[in-house]
C-alpha cells in the first residue's frame, strides 16, 4: 500500500508532553469495527467493565534505560572544542560494544573518539567509533566494560523521550518515573512500551477482582521506532528487529484462555508484534525467544489476538498501519478523525484507544 495513504493532519497542541495523573484517569477510545464502526469515548478506568471474566490482558515488561547519551567527538588532529553529537545505544554486541545511532552520523567516521560527560559536567565516558552502517548507524566501543559500563551509562544517560517530545522540551527527573510502566522487569528498551503507561496497581486490582488475567511478555523495543517510514509503498520498507521472548508459562496460559472461549487483549504493539510472532498458522502461541521483525499492514492475518488496547500514533508510522490492519483502514481513519475533533491527547504520554473487533470466523 501506498505510504501517503497513512497520513493526516494532527494540530500541535494534541501532542501530549506529560502523561494524566493518575495513569489511569487517561481518556480512551473503544473502537469497535462493523458495517458502521462504533465508537464510545470512555477512560482507561473502565477496562474492567469492558471485558469479561476469563478474558486475558498481555503486557511487555521491559524496562527502559538510558539510551540517549551527549558527547563530543575529537579527532587527534583537531581536539579543539570538537563537534557536538547524540547517540542512542539500541543493541549490546559485547561487554564494551553497542550499536547506536548517532545524530549527525555524517560527522563521524571509524577512529573517531567520543566522549560522552554527565549533565552537570561531571564523569566523562569515552567511546571509539568503531563501524559505520546506514542511516547514521555507528559500532561504539567504551573504555569501559561490563558492570562498570552499565553504571556510567546509568549515571550519565538520559531518558530517550521521542523526538515530538524532546524538541519542545528537555527530559527530567520526573520522565525516569513517567516513561517506564508499572510493569517494568527487564531492562533493554529505548522506547517504553506506552499502552502500559495506563496502568496502576488498583486498575490491575479490579481486574484481577472481575477475573480477567494479566500475563507478561518481553519486547525490547529498539531505536527503529523512533524512525519514519521513508518507502513509497509498505512493501519497500525494512522493520529494525527486536529482541522478544515469549516464556513457555505464558504461551500454554494463553492457550488456555483461547481454549475456554477467553479474549486475549495485547497491552501495545510492542506485545501484539510479538504475540503475533510467536503464534503460528492453527492459532496456537508457542514459547519464543529470538528476534522479530514482522511488520503488520492492511492484508496481514492476525493469528491469535482478539483485542488491542494502544494509544494514538504518528501519521506514516508503522504503528498506526498496524492499527489499520487490526480494525481496517477506513475504521482506523474514522476513529482517528474523531479523537482529533474530540481532543484526545496524542503519542507516548497521551490516551489510548481499545480495539475490540468482531469475532473472526
Amino acid at each position: 500500500m501506498r505510504v501517503d495513504l497513512f497520513d493526516f493532519d494532527l494540530p500541535p497542541e494534541r501532542i501530549a508532553l506529560r502523561p494524566v495523573s493518575p495513569r489511569d484517569a487517561a481518556r480512551m477510545l473503544v473502537v469497535r469495527p462493523g458495517s458502521v464502526p462504533e465508537l464510545t469515548d470512555a477512560q482507561v478506568r473502565d477496562l474492567p467493565e469492558l471485558l469479561a471474566p476469563g478474558d486475558a490482558l498481555v503486557v511487555n515488561d521491559t524496562r527502559v534505560f538510558p539510551a540517549r547519551l551527549d558527547g563530543i567527538r575529537r579527532r587527534s588532529s583537531s581536539q579543539g572544542e570538537g563537534v557536538k553529537v547524540e547517540a542512542m545505544l539500541h543493541k549490546r554486541l559485547g561487554p564494551d560494544a553497542w550499536l547506536a545511532l548517532a545524530r549527525p552520523g555524517k560527522r563521524l567516521a571509524p577512529g573517531d573518539t567520543i566522549e560522552f560527560a554527565s549533565p552537570n559536567g561531571g564523569a566523562v565516558l569515552a567511546a571509539r567509533v568503531e563501524g559505520k552502517g546506514e542511516g547514521g548507524e555507528v559500532t561504539l566501543r567504551f573504555a569501559a566494560a561490563g558492570p562498570a559500563l552499565d553504571s556510567a551509562i546509568a549515571a550519565i544517560g538520559h531518558i530517550p523521550l521521542p523526538p515530538y517530545i524532546a524538541a519542545k522540551r528537555a527530559d527530567d527527573a520526573q520522565d525516569r518515573a513517567d516513561y517506564q510502566t508499572m510493569f517494568a522487569a527487564h531492562e533493554g528498551s529505548v522506547a517504553a512500551p506506552t499502552a502500559g503507561l495506563h496502568f496502576t496497581p488498583e486498575l490491575i486490582a479490579r481486574l484481577a477482582a472481575r477475573g480477567v488475567e494479566t500475563h507478561r511478555v518481553t519486547l525490547h523495543v529498539g531505536a527503529g521506532t523512533f524512525l519514519p517510514v521513508k518507502a513509497d509503498d509498505t512493501q519497500d520498507h525494512r522493520m529494525h528487529a527486536e529482541w522478544g521472548e515469549v516464556s513457555p508459562e505464558a504461551a500454554a496460559s494463553l492457550n488456555a484462555v483461547k481454549a475456554r472461549g477467553g479474549k486475549v487483549v495485547t497491552v501495545g504493539t510492542t506485545a501484539t508484534r510479538l504475540i503475533e510472532s510467536a503464534a503460528s498458522g492453527d492459532g496456537r502461541l508457542s514459547a519464543w525467544r529470538g528476534e522479530t521483525d514482522i511488520f503488520i499492514t492492511p492484508g496481514t492475518r492476525f493469528r491469535f489476538i482478539d483485542g488491542m488496547l494502544t494509544n494514538f500514533h504518528l501519521p506514516r508510522s508503522t504503528l498506526v498501519m498496524l492499527v489499520a490492519a487490526f480494525v481496517g483502514h477506513d475504521t482506523q481513519k474514522g476513529a482517528y478523525a474523531h479523537a482529533i475533533a474530540s481532543g484526545y491527547r496524542f503519542y507516548s504520554y497521551g490516551d489510548a484507544c481499545l480495539l475490540l473487533p468482531q469475532a473472526r470466523p
